[in-house]
């Protein structure tokens, strides 16, 4: 058995230990085999060393949920157990590590165990791809090792493409010019980017080609060297576009794949480049699969439920 103490010296205890300490109680109860004793702004934990570093982790995330929200809800409670509890694919030091600081300085970190295999899967292979439900963070950490690796000039460039297909909808029927048609497909690429880099710095990166953001179709016949490539929404790239896409990568490069199989939009019975490639590239070297999973959800509780419902029904 260990011991150990954590001093909150920057928020709120009762924020953490909820009203009546029942934030605290339900951190002890999903620990069983733990002691938590809580004074002032003091938390005291017995219990096995493994065990503690998981409730040290956990602390930290309410403390920065708190922070940054001012609050902490039973939802945000509900994540941060789950993912403490879990059966980690990878140690607890990888959750939660550095990736990027933002223009404002806040710390992109790791928060699952799915994000933290993604990373080191991203440091020890050219090509990476990533599935699993949606609100899962796939994209957001893709875009954000895509702009560490700009930052530390281990890439001259960075491309982001999706497939320009949805659910009921096909561009021709869509207003406007043909950027307009596309702009809401590449709409989610641009949003990840604007977190990740001051304003000004990516409309310069844009006008100069430094990052690139287009529709799957735009990268046939190219060749893409020093750059760091990220195909998403990846269920709905056919397999020759999925052939077409990862043939395009040059010599320094690399690549992330991100998709959610359970969400293929492609119409006339075409059968997913992402389904296709799971079946064939696995043994390749320098190739990794990474699948998140329903512990790895960052959005909204309610996401696990929906789901959940939506498997049952399947």
């Amino acid at each position: 058995m260990a011991e150990t103490t954590l001093t909150l010296d920057h928020t709120d205890p009762l924020l953490l230990f909820g009203t009546h300490d029942v934030h605290l109680r339900r951190i002890e109860a999903a620990f069983p085999d733990t002691k938590i004793i809580a004074r002032n702004n003091q938390v005291r934990l017995r219990g096995p060393s493994a065990t503690l570093d998981s409730i040290v982790h956990a602390f930290d995330e309410l403390a920065s949920v708190a922070d940054r929200n001012g609050a902490v809800t039973t939802g945000d409670l509900d994540t941060i157990l789950a993912m403490a509890t879990a059966n980690p694919r990878q140690s607890n030091k990888k959750v939660g590590s550095v990736v990027l600081y933002t223009p404002s300085g806040e710390m992109i970190r790791t928060k699952t165990p799915g994000q933290a295999e993604l990373v080191e899967a991203s440091h020890n292979n050219d090509i990476v791809f990533a599935i699993g439900p949606a609100g899962t963070g796939k994209t957001y950490m893709a875009v954000a090792l895509a702009v560490a690796a700009l930052k530390a000039r281990k890439v001259k460039r960075i491309v982001l493409c999706r497939p320009a297909v949805e659910a009921g909808e096909r561009l021709g029927f869509l207003p406007g010019d043909f950027r307009d048609k596309v702009d809401p497909y590449l709409r989610p690429l641009y949003d990840a980017l604007e977190e990740f880099l001051p304003t000004e710095k990516l409309t310069t990166h844009l006008e100069d080609h430094v990052i690139e953001i287009v529709p799957l179709a735009f990268m046939r016949g190219r060749t893409l060297n020093s750059s760091f490539v990220i195909l998403d929404e990846a269920q709905n790239a056919t397999a020759l576009q999925m052939k077409m896409f990862l043939t395009r990568l040059g010599v320094s490069s690399q690549t992330i794949v991100t998709g959610d199989i359970t969400q293929i939009d492609l119409q006339d019975a075409q059968q997913s480049g992402l389904v296709e490639a799971q079946s064939i590239l696995q043994d390749i070297r320098d190739i990794e699969f990474v699948y998140f999973k329903k512990i790895d959800v960052v959005r909204h509780r309610l996401v696990k439920a929906i789901i959940d419902a939506y498997e049952r029904n399947a």
